[in-house]
């Protein structure tokens, strides 16, 4: 199984022509470049920041806090598309170092590593190492399993979880929920939380106030994207029907490389850029996989999240900013789409 594993991964990873897609509509956000954002939470209400030249100068006021998500760093990876993913990873923690206010903590959406070897985890962990904020959470992406059913991965960072890794925890108010839909991945397929999961999940979330903030993160979208890659999760719409009666609910995901978002009711999706390699829009190429751009223009097309939560407002603000941009190239949506 790991061998159809990695040749699933190795087929899909070919080398594919730049496409752009105009950024429109109401319900879905697409930015084919990278950005840097910074969540900060404040009353339940999620608003972010970019890591742009002057992120200082106009930061909202009265956030309770604030963190950084992170996500498909691939290390180990050494394809055209980017040869140096350390490198890059490096250039985000940088970033994250570089924030006037330090984020309470880092979240990694998956695909810490390329081919889920120890000597990828190393290089991950010593890299890791180096970020202003201390406290990082994780959940797996399926590179993370592919040699071994995740048991590196959950030796390393799934101390304390349940079953494949998943696991919740409280911040400031807020209830975070970390889950694994990359189990048990099927070539070509969706991914699964599985009954277990789910059951687990309901469990978590009875009993708590339908005020109270939630934050789900996973490495797979938990909302369908495009089902012909693979992107979305067969049975998320059981785990969103737990979430439908509180009144803030934002999930977070990786695995595509590219920022996409979706508001249905109270719940607010976004998925976040890769620090490796960007991926195309979907349909766009005859797969998903690395799309190779100009050297130079790397660094614009990869990224992170930085979150906030404000006590005013009432929709998700998302303001995109890749590793090399300046303040001028800041793209800013706050309240709506452009």
């Amino acid at each position: 199984m790991p061998h159809k594993k990695r040749d699933l991964i190795d087929q899909k990873l070919q080398e594919l022509n730049n496409d752009g897609v105009d950024r429109r509509g109401f319900l879905k956000c697409m930015a084919w470049a990278g950005t840097g954002l910074v969540w900060t939470l404040s009353g339940g209400i999620p608003v972010s920041r970019a890591f742009a030249k002057h992120y200082g100068q106009d930061r909202d006021k009265g956030g309770d806090f604030s963190f950084v998500q992170i996500s498909d760093s691939h290390i180990g990876f050494n394809k055209p598309a980017n040869p140096d993913v350390t490198s890059t990873l490096q250039t985000a923690i940088n970033k994250i170092n570089a924030m006037p206010h330090k984020p309470d903590f880092i979240i990694h959406t998956g695909d810490l590593s390329q081919l889920s070897k120890p000597s990828e985890f190393d290089t991950l962990d010593q890299v890791l190492k180096g970020a202003s904020a201390k406290q990082i959470y994780f959940v797996p992406g399926e590179h993370d399993m592919l040699t071994d059913n995740g048991e590196q991965y959950l030796q390393r960072y799934g101390k304390g979880t349940k079953g494949t890794g998943w696991y919740s925890f409280d911040h400031k108010g807020v209830h975070f929920a970390g889950l694994v839909n990359v189990a048990n991945l099927k070539a070509g397929g969706m991914g699964s939380l599985g009954h277990e999961q789910l059951e687990w999940l309901e469990a978590d979330l009875k009993g708590r106030s339908a005020s109270t903030p939630l934050v789900l993160f996973a490495h797979i979208p938990l909302w369908t994207v495009y089902p012909d890659w693979g992107w979305g999760t067969d049975d998320s719409e059981q785990a969103l029907s737990y979430v439908k009666r509180f009144g803030s609910v934002t999930v977070l995901n990786g695995h595509i490389h590219q920022i996409m978002q979706k508001v249905e009711g109270k719940v607010s999706f976004h998925t976040a850029m890769s620090t490796a390699f960007p991926q195309p829009a979907p349909g766009t190429a005859p797969s998903a996989g690395p799309m190779k751009v100009p050297a130079d223009q790397l660094q614009k097309v990869l990224g992170i999240t930085d979150v906030n939560y404000l006590i005013s407002g009432r929709s998700l603000a998302i303001v995109d900013s890749p590793l090399g941009a300046s303040g001028s190239e800041t793209s800013r949506n706050a309240g709506g789409w452009r």
